[in-house]
């Protein structure tokens, strides 16, 4: 990835149409199991054609399961990313499956060392079956395991240092994380490898019952956007990403809303030409 490349948001099939409008789009993210390789959405080539960056974002790895990551997974994600001539691609520090079973949802690992030698393990064997780098993207979790051994700094420094993975950081998360432990998100960003940042998804969410929930179909609340503010006081990401999946806003709510991340960050507006 460049040292600089701005505002993008998610290519959902939703709303292709308002991504292909945008006329300054550097750089937007597709979910990979959603992807033919053989057979890319057009809108998506498109994108690719005028010089967007595309991102395969995977969510089926499964990277902090105990068992290997399925090679025809692996094999599925690389050929997207070759598809699409993407310079990496992305999934979670998460499991999704054990024993075969498939839980549903991305599920929080417990942070021990035993966790750490796992996806290490992991990770290791998919890059050597990936043409490009994986980032790493840590979750939103709306519970802790009792036998946490690490801080989530210690524990995610230990697997990119390990690794050799750039950290895909989700601002949106962070906030999360912190509202639902009673912590202060800038004593993360304090904490984290910042340089490792290959880039950032942003993300609105909502609070229920004293949690707050990532929900991506909220708007990108003024305290995720001020925590950007402090992430970019700190060191700036190459990039910055939103991430909406459902309740999409009409095009003039979402283009304000990039507005917003842009103006917070300090890119330059991606809804207006270059």
């Amino acid at each position: 990835m460049p040292a600089e490349i701005g505002v993008g948001v998610g290519w959902r099939p939703e709303i292709a149409d308002v991504l292909a409008a945008l006329p300054s789009l550097p750089f937007t993210e597709v979910i990979a199991e959603s992807v033919r390789p053989a057979d890319p959405p057009p809108a998506l080539l498109s994108l690719v054609e005028r010089g967007t960056v595309v991102i395969p974002h995977g969510v089926r790895l499964s990277l902090g399961g105990a068992e290997p990551v399925a090679t025809h997974r692996v094999r599925h994600m690389a050929e997207v990313a070759e598809a699409l001539r993407a310079p990496l691609v992305s999934d979670h520090i998460a499991y999704v499956r054990s024993g075969g079973l498939e839980v549903g949802h991305l599920t929080p690992v417990p942070r021990t060392r035993e966790t750490v030698d796992v996806i290490v393990d992991n990770v290791r064997r998919v890059q050597a079956d990936l043409p490009v780098p994986i980032a790493l993207e840590p979750i939103a979790a709306l519970f802790d395991w009792p036998d946490d051994e690490l801080t989530e700094a210690q524990f995610l420094t230990e697997i990119v240092e390990r690794t050799g993975a750039p950290l895909l950081l989700d601002i949106a998360n962070v906030y999360a994380n912190a509202v639902n432990r009673g912590e202060d998100p800038t004593a993360l960003l304090d904490a984290l490898p910042l340089e490792r940042v290959a880039y950032v998804h942003v993300a609105g969410g909502e609070e229920a019952d004293g949690v707050y929930h990532d929900t991506h179909t909220d708007p990108t609340p003024p305290a995720v956007l001020d925590l950007i503010r402090e992430l970019c006081a700190r060191r700036r990401p190459p990039a910055l990403m939103l991430e909406r999946d459902g309740d999409y806003p009409q095009p003039s709510e979402l283009r304000a809303e990039l507005d917003a991340i842009a103006a917070a960050s300090g890119y330059p507006r991606i809804t207006t030409p270059a």
